[in-house]
């Protein structure tokens, strides 16, 4: 080989080594290495670099070493003895169990002084009960000589979730939660109600669920309807195992399905589709209807939504910031002069949201500090870009080219109070699937993954508007079977009001 060949496989050799050292980081960052993305700058070491790569003076180092050995002198109060820990308050509304423990010997005689009250927070396992629904029925007499109709007189059997069948709403809604909250597979529900005493089989739950999404589901598509007619949505998307059912009934193998996840960050909605490719056809059949600001990553099937009228694409500046993230460990130097510029407009939304500004006020607020920082962001993008030492195969020059693909996208959050810098509150409206996906591993069928969307949707939403997610699914399954379909909005979680307590609600 040449001296020119041999230099350049050289270079290849070295772009490649790069390439597996960032891997092998991500890996190890994956295993071992903490979540959050939070960046410290270590403004004390000598060797640190300042924004695009000036080192810090000598005098500055003597002056930072000098201010290190002055003396401070100061008086501070002798600390008091430290008072013994108060107990966290138990919450009143939890019933109490009264139980009064007399001093022995005789009592004849004394007076009662006072009392020493002492709770004890316990608990009581779940149980099964059976609700027993009597109706009296009462014949007419005079039916016994003469013609009447209706001779019989009996009350009519109130509609129930599932008609005839023996789980009761509540039930029902706890299998639910227990599965799609609190991440627990129907067979470990199975063997929690063995100990207990009652034998249940799979089928016969997976049933019951069935029957339960059929009811939820013209309340889950006018809310998807309702959540696609807003003005502002962030979208993520988020894989789950979907086991194949064949013609037999058998179970065949498991494929990769998506939950396509749509969130409204000014009212809290969060919308999940199940779907079973991640391809463009499948956002664009959701957003068929949908006007207005998008906020994604940088899935290139979002891209195409930029070239319509109607929709404005906006990217996400976490996305951007992981990047260098990613590439701190190979080019310190190169990545932190952005992480430091990003991290300071994360500083001005924290600025707006602690001190609880409106969109006008937000929008002026970045008009005036965020600019600037976006613009020094951009100088400093393009001038890495243009730099032959930042290779397009390393770690850094990925994230370079990233960030400038998104930009145009980027820069949009500037222009409206309203869009978030970031979209990761659909990505945390995600982590339940992240969740569940540990604990249950796949879906049993496509219907089971159409099911989860329904429930992740319902669920999802009502807890983010504060409600309590069990007393919310209890009441708009009590409701469902006797309501009009021009009336289910009453029950989107943003509308929902709590009935009045009933008798029938055990049922």
């Amino acid at each position: 080989m040449t001296k020119l060949e041999l230099i350049a496989e050289n270079e290849r050799l070295k772009a490649h080594i790069a390439k597996q050292n960032l891997i092998l980081a991500k890996l190890q960052k994956m295993l071992f290495g903490p979540k959050s993305e939070r960046y410290k700058k270590e403004e004390e070491a000598s060797n640190q670099m300042r924004l695009f790569g000036t080192q810090i003076s000598k005098e500055e180092q003597q002056q930072a070493q000098e201010q290190e050995k002055e003396t401070i002198t100061y008086q501070r109060k002798k600390t008091k003895e430290k008072k013994s820990a108060t107990r966290i308050p138990l919450p009143e509304d939890l019933p109490r169990i009264e139980v009064v423990i007399e001093p022995s010997g005789d009592l004849s005689g004394l007076v009662k002084i006072g009392e020493e009250v002492t709770e004890i927070l316990d608990i009581i396992p779940p149980q099964f009960q059976v609700i027993r629904i009597v109706r009296p029925k009462y014949a007419k007499p005079e039916a016994k000589t003469q013609q009447i109709a209706n001779p019989i007189l009996i009350a009519p059997m109130p509609e129930r979730v599932i008609d005839k069948g023996i789980p009761s709403t509540r039930l029902l809604v706890y299998i639910i939660m227990s599965k799609f909250v609190d991440h627990l597979p129907y067979y470990r529900q199975i063997e929690m109600f063995k100990r207990i005493g009652l034998k249940l089989k799979s089928n016969t739950i997976n049933g019951w669920i069935a029957k339960t999404c059929v009811l939820l589901k013209p309340l889950y598509e006018a809310f998807c309807k309702h959540q696609f007619s807003k003005k502002y949505l962030q979208a993520d998307e988020s894989t789950i195992k979907v086991l194949k059912v064949k013609k037999n009934g058998k179970k065949g193998k498991a494929h990769t399905g998506y939950y396509w996840v749509y969130y409204d960050p000014i009212d809290h909605h969060v919308v999940f589709v199940y779907d079973p490719g991640r391809g463009r056809k499948y956002p664009v059949q959701h957003l068929k209807d949908f006007k207005g600001s998008l906020q994604t990553d940088g899935l290139s099937v979002y891209d195409e939504f930029d070239k319509l009228d109607h929709i404005t694409l906006i990217a996400c500046m976490a996305h951007i910031r992981r990047k260098f993230i990613e590439a701190l460990p190979n080019d310190k130097k190169g990545a932190e002069p952005a992480i430091v510029l990003i991290q300071q407009l994360y500083e001005i939304e924290q600025q707006a949201r602690q001190n609880n500004y409106s969109a006008e006020q937000r929008l002026d607020l970045r008009q005036q500090k965020a600019v600037p920082i976006m613009e020094q962001l951009k100088n400093y993008l393009d001038k890495l870009h243009d730099d032959p030492q930042v290779l397009n195969s390393s770690a850094l020059g990925g994230a370079v080219r990233y960030a400038l693909g998104r930009w145009k996208y980027q820069k949009r959050y500037l222009e409206d109070g309203q869009i978030e810098i970031d979209n990761n509150l659909v990505e945390n409206a995600i982590r339940p699937i992240a969740l569940g996906r540990k604990n249950y591993l796949f879906a049993g069928s496509e219907n089971g993954a159409q099911w989860g969307a329904m429930i992740y949707t319902l669920l999802g939403s009502a807890i983010r508007q504060g409600h309590k997610p069990m007393e919310y699914l209890c009441d708009i399954l009590r409701r469902l079977p006797n309501i009009k379909i021009s009336e289910l909005n009453q029950l989107f979680p943003a509308n929902w009001k709590k009935q009045p307590d009933n008798r029938l609600d055990l049922i």
